[in-house]
């Protein structure tokens, strides 16, 4: 699957990496504060700064993925995942500033 190089791939792959992100960040900060993950993700809708935060962190993964994608010359791949991540980037500011 890693050496297919294809924009259905790497589109999935960069809907995927945020969400792996964004659990990881849940059991690295909110897990051991005995936070369950729908009352998490209730944090991230009353506290927008902390949206833009958390979503943040959540890009790193896709910007992992796009290096390496781009290192062995999976082009078709890697811009895949960049779209994904405009596509995220872009739903992540609606969230903020648009929806009340």
């Amino acid at each position: 699957m890693l050496k297919k190089d294809s924009l259905q791939l790497g589109i999935i792959l960069g809907f995927l990496a945020p969400l792996l992100g964004l659990v990881i960040y849940y059991f690295a900060v909110f897990y051991t504060k005995y936070v369950g993950f729908m009352e998490f993700l209730g944090y991230l809708k009353q506290y927008r700064s902390l949206l833009t935060g958390v979503s943040s962190i959540s890009l790193v993964a896709n910007a992992i993925l796009f290096t390496i994608y781009i290192n062995i010359h999976r082009d078709k791949t890697a811009k895949g995942i960049f779209a994904a991540t405009l596509i995220y980037g872009i739903g992540v500011l609606i969230l903020k500033f648009i929806i009340k």
